[in-house]
């Protein structure tokens, strides 16, 4: 009864202190298995923007003039730098992003990136950023294997471990163990 009442106690209060730590790394886990469909850490928006050609002579342009294009065309951009990447290019360095323009045509686009104010901070804590985080990621991880096991324990009876538990518990270890076979190791 008391290695019971300690099993549960531990599940529990493990439960509690990481609580938090699990919705973080939850959150950036569904994000970033989806990287490849979208950024999970910005949010990066493109437009694109005509320029009267006549404005882009490239020796009549300067940081002055340059700054009058962005609060004319893209106004809520701030000016930090620019540049010439070749004879035809122009390429403006905003606050997040840059704004690309054909000297010839007018035409370009804007780039800009903003970070995702709750995925931006969880995927930072899920890369591991510091060293000194990892001991925290490693005790983490070590209290996650304790309560899985710990979990498996605490109903008792045809629907814990012995029963129907058992049954779901088995499920659990089939399901990546099939994919493995599967994906990894092309059995079936």
């Amino acid at each position: 009864m008391k290695l019971q009442k300690l099993n549960r106690n531990v599940h529990r209060d493990l439960g509690y202190i990481f609580f938090f730590l699990s919705i973080v790394y939850g959150l950036s886990g569904i994000a970033l298995n989806h990287i490849d469909d979208w950024n999970p850490s910005y949010n990066i928006k493109y437009s694109e923007i005509n320029v009267k050609p006549s404005s882009l002579i490239k020796k009549n342009l300067n940081r002055a003039k340059i700054i009058s294009l962005l609060e004319t065309y893209v106004p809520n951009e701030k000016y930090k730098n620019y540049y010439f990447p070749d004879d035809s290019t122009l390429k403006v360095f905003v606050k997040d992003g840059n704004l690309v323009l054909n000297l010839e045509t007018g035409q370009g686009y804007l780039e800009t990136s903003k970070r995702r104010p709750i995925l931006h901070m969880s995927n930072y804590l899920h890369y591991n950023p510091k060293k000194w985080w990892t001991a925290i990621s490693d005790i983490y991880a070590i209290s996650l294997i304790l309560l899985a096991s710990t979990g498996l324990f605490i109903v008792k009876g045809k629907k814990g471990i012995k029963g129907r538990g058992a049954w779901l518990t088995g499920l659990g270890i089939i399901v990546p163990i099939v994919y493995l076979l599967f994906y990894y190791w092309k059995v079936f």
